[in-house]
């Protein structure tokens, strides 16, 4: 068993904030957005506001912004 498994282990619910979250409902952990990864609240860096999202990594984040069309997409030659 891993410490996402058993008692006391679900998902947090949370508020994005800039710079900040809000925990709405206890846990201990959230799931990206992006790749599906168990993201421990207490290791919870990138998220985002407008989509209220979070990611396991900067790369998740980036790729998310880009998917949204918030940042333009490089084309490859």
């Amino acid at each position: 068993m891993n410490r996402f498994e058993g008692r006391g282990s679900r998902e947090a619910k949370i508020r994005y904030l800039d710079g900040d979250f809000q925990i709405l409902m206890p846990g201990s952990h959230v799931i990206c957005a992006m790749t599906g990864e168990t993201v421990p609240v207490d290791e919870l860096r990138y998220w985002s506001v407008a989509r209220q999202e979070p990611y396991a990594t900067a790369e998740a984040s980036l790729e998310a912004e880009k998917r949204a069309g918030a940042l333009p997409t490089q084309k490859r030659q």
